[in-house]
């Protein structure tokens, strides 16, 4: 045999001659009829890589017999692409990068990955990434690819990529090549026709035998009409017409079950728990519906399971449901297209890096941009053109729908966003804003929020795609705006037990007047109506001017004038929504009337409606519906549920309900009784609160206490007040507070959006905490809102927090300030010497410095009562 040299090379002399040699950085793909075609090309490739001792790595990961041995020389890598494209792609990454530059790199047949990703575009963005990655380290690589096997999605982008493509065709036991594409080189003869006799690639310059050869090969990929399915609609088409054959009658039960399964993880999820339960409740029938309101593949994501297991569970457990649920049309964007754009946008490797924990804040803030910048590929944008159509002016909401949002564990309750559009205009204009929209939702991903959530559950590495819901808003049109005429949220356990009467497991609803996002979202100037669903009847407040003062008085509505969701006094909706139905909603206010009468305050028009719902609530089946579908969906899932929901009447006495949002409740049920201690000596109280208790009951010691003085935090300018907020902060988050037990207590409402409400931090930077004390002194009228079923009340919940508010006028409650603010020693200035300036303000207060008894709390969450005092 001759003696090889160290050039770059195929292994077959006269095939470098065609291509004009081998160039560090050669991607080769070739596209073939059969495998054994493929290694007639790897096998010489592998032999002149050992002869002359060139370094060469084998990934191994399809089912069809090996390419090489380890007699080769070759350093075979073991890959499982069943696990996720994420992990299949990083491994092969890591491989490349801990090689020396121009290794020799030979990969399985690509075709093989398709049934395990289920998509064309994702092996296209699979290429797109990995092939200039090797490029860049001067690697040659061998591919290959079935030919008229995949889409455009795959083809386009891999030969779009690669530096060399070469049609491999066997042909009467002879092996032809046709070179597609071959970068930086050209020759007279290049692109013609090769046949291989023995150890030459001869031109074929006979017509006959190139017209047999390729006249039955596709000629042009820029026609539709050859546009070849992909793996992803050709099992979806085989499903289709299974299905069809089982409604005529024609016995295919088990291909049917076994194509279930299949769409199964193709389109709900790869989490087992979840799988189940799709399993009891979905059919073929329901999946093939979900591909065909489909923009895009990949997982639909948590958020649209949600929705669609939640109806299906409803309507199957009891056929009443499917009419009294509205009926829903929403469309569904798999998760692939949120990878396709980020690698087309160059956001990938900025994601990845952020993954490995060597990218900094700034870098994390390009990354956002530059996805809030990218554009989007033409066929999809054709196909949001062609669902807005559908939708007409009709408002829509697009939903976050991550791989991992909403899910048993998980419920990133907040932290990805969600965008209303009005939906007005021009089709130009709906269009733009609603790709403002997505790429908003797309953006999120790379919010302060959701990677602190992710890095705080060792979630940070996992995949994480994003799929998007788009929804029809419920409501109706009313003058100039459109809202529904009730929505909130619904727990199938309620953790908020303020009278003795209340069974946690009946459940509980937090209900507003207009668009829900009052009733998800903490609004800071504003209450919700709270009802427990054994004793509707039963309200947390005291007596009717308690539940006037903490009524509902502003509401979310979509303006269409404006082309935007705006925040309306309930007022103003009323008298701008002439005809509009109260009497479910509102109550007059005859007390408020009758003092205005008596203060000869009266006037014509007074407004004196309150948002109590007590007709819907009392009056109606409303009630005993959510508590049976609490109860039917909490059965279901073998755990409990938080729903979002709207509701409208639609004549006199009838109703529909709209399934919104269903996932699991990330609830920390009240826990083991707890026993307050009844010997107390009073002088040792330090904290005493009734009512208003959330979370788990307790008996603990309190290591630290981080306390914002009232008096002097109310006094502070706006700006002053955001710095409190950031140096809070930065004191939960250090070395010697972490593993303890910290509370933190404060005027006004913790996490609020308006610092004349509370203390403006956000839910990271507090997110170590362990008790939260609100206390009621920022203003006359603010009450610390019982947050029910919003985003700020789950994050308590998943981080195991205990929250109480404390009312200073409410008997049986004490704070003795003296003590916090002036006897117990502040740490501040020697935590945070930087901060020591803000002493004044606030106090970090340890335990060990309590001379006569380190400060112990006692919680019980059934009977509302709290109590901390300086234990002996």
């Amino acid at each position: 045999m001759a003696k090889h040299s160290m050039r770059l090379s195929t292994g077959l002399p006269d095939l470098d001659r065609v291509f004009r040699g081998i160039m560090p950085g050669d991607n080769i793909v070739w596209q073939i009829d059969a495998v054994e075609d493929y290694k007639a090309f790897v096998t010489p490739y592998v032999e002149h890589a050992r002869l002359n001792r060139q370094r060469l790595i084998y990934f191994r990961f399809a089912n069809h017999e090996p390419l090489m041995d380890e007699a080769s020389g070759a350093h075979i890598c073991e890959l499982h692409p069943e696990e996720g494209f994420e992990p299949f792609i990083m491994a092969i990454h890591r491989t490349i990068d801990e090689e020396g530059r121009a290794t020799l790199f030979v990969f399985d047949c690509l075709s093989k990955l398709a049934p395990d990703w289920n998509s064309d575009r994702m092996l296209g963005n699979f290429f797109m990434l990995t092939c200039p990655h090797l490029y860049d380290r001067a690697a040659i690589a061998y591919f290959a690819i079935f030919r008229n096997y995949h889409s455009h999605h795959a083809v386009r982008p891999i030969s779009n990529t690669t530096q060399i493509l070469v049609d491999a065709y066997r042909r009467d036991g002879r092996l032809y090549i046709h070179p597609k594409k071959v970068q930086y080189r050209h020759s007279s003869t290049m692109y013609m026709l090769h046949v291989r006799e023995g150890e030459e690639f001869v031109p074929v310059t006979q017509s006959a035998v190139i017209t047999d050869t390729l006249a039955e090969m596709p000629w042009s990929r820029s026609d539709p009409a050859n546009y070849l399915l992909g793996c992803w609609s050709r099992t979806f088409a085989e499903a289709e017409a299974i299905q069809q054959d089982v409604d005529r009658g024609v016995d295919r039960r088990a291909e049917a079950t076994a194509y279930f399964h299949r769409l199964l993880r193709m389109l709900i999820s790869r989490e087992e728990r979840l799988l189940a339960l799709a399993e009891r409740y979905l059919e073929l029938r329901d999946l093939l519906a979900i591909r065909r309101r489909m923009i895009g593949t990949g997982l639909i994501g948590g958020k649209s399971v949600g929705m669609v297991l939640a109806r299906a569970i409803l309507a199957k457990t009891d056929r009443r449901w499917e009419n009294l649920l509205e009926k829903h049309d929403s469309f569904f964007v798999g998760a692939d297209v949120f990878y396709t754009y980020l690698v087309q946008n160059n956001c990938w490797w900025m994601m990845q890096k952020h993954k490995s924990g060597q990218q900094h804040e700034d870098e994390t803030e390009t990354a956002r941009r530059r996805i809030l910048a990218g554009e989007f590929p033409e066929y999809i944008v054709a196909q949001f053109a062609d669902m807005l159509d559908y939708f007409g002016q009709s408002p829509i909401i697009v939903r976050s729908s991550s791989l991992m949002e909403d899910n048993f564990g998980n419920a990133f309750a907040g932290k990805y966003e969600s965008v209303f559009c009005a939906n007005q205009g021009g089709q130009h204009k709906r269009l733009e804003d609603f790709l403002c929209a997505v790429r908003t939702v797309y953006a999120s991903t790379m919010g302060e929020e959701a990677l602190e959530y992710r890095h705080a559950r060792g979630l940070l590495r996992r995949d994480e795609q994003m799929g998007l819901l788009i929804q029809r808003v419920s409501g109706a049109t009313y003058g100039s705006m459109f809202f529904p005429q009730a929505a909130g949220v619904a727990f199938s356990f309620n953790p908020y037990v303020w009278n003795e009467l209340i069974d946690p497991e009946a459940g509980m609803l937090r209900i507003v007047f207009g668009v829900g996002t009052r009733a998800v979202d903490r609004s800071d100037d504003d209450y919700t109506r709270v009802v427990a669903l054994n004793a509707p009847s039963c309200r947390p407040e005291a007596n009717l001017d308690e539940v006037r003062q903490y009524a509902q008085r502003r509401v979310d509505v979509l303006d269409l004038d404006a082309n935007q969701l705006a925040p309306t006094s309930f007022e103003d909706v009323v008298k701008r929504c002439p005809g509009i139905r109260l009497d479910y909603f509102a109550s007059r206010d005859y007390e408020l009337e009758r003092r205005l009468r008596e203060q000869r305050f009266a006037r014509q028009g007074v407004f004196s409606e309150v948002l109590t719902f007590d007709k819907l609530i009392n009056e109606t089946d409303f009630v005993a519906d959510m508590r049976q579908m609490l109860e039917i969906l909490k059965t279901a899932y073998d755990y409990p549920v938080d729903v979002e929901w709207t509701l409208n009447f639609f004549d006199e006495s009838h109703y529909k309900i709209n399934v919104v949002q269903c996932r699991p409740l990330q609830v920390r049920q009240s826990g083991a009784m707890v026993e307050t201690p009844v010997d107390i000596p009073p002088e040792r109280v330090i904290l005493e609160s009734r009512g208003a208790v959330i979370g788990k009951s307790l008996n603990t010691a309190i290591d630290w206490v981080i306390y914002v003085c009232p008096g002097v935090y109310g006094e502070l300018p706006e700006g002053d007040r955001y710095e409190v907020a950031r140096i809070i902060g930065e004191i939960t988050h250090l070395p010697k507070l972490a593993d303890h037990c910290i509370m933190l207590i404060g005027p006004g409402r913790w996490g609020t959006t308006t610092p004349s409400l509370g203390v403006p931090v956000t839910f990271a930077e507090i997110s170590p905490v362990s008790v939260i004390c609100e206390l009621v002194m920022m203003r006359e009228n603010l009450v610390p809102d019982v947050s029910l079923g919003t985003h700020f009340f789950n994050e308590l919940v998943e981080n195991d927090m205990l929250y109480l508010a404390f009312f200073p006028r409410k008997e049986g409650n004490l704070l003795q300030r003296p003590f916090f603010e002036e006897r117990w020693p502040n740490r501040l200035a020697k935590l945070l010497p930087g901060a020591a300036e803000w002493s004044h303000v606030i106090r970090v207060l340890a335990a060990k410095d309590l001379p006569d008894g380190e400060p112990f709390l006692s919680a019980n969450v059934m009977e509302q009562h709290t109590v901390c005092w300086r234990a002996d």
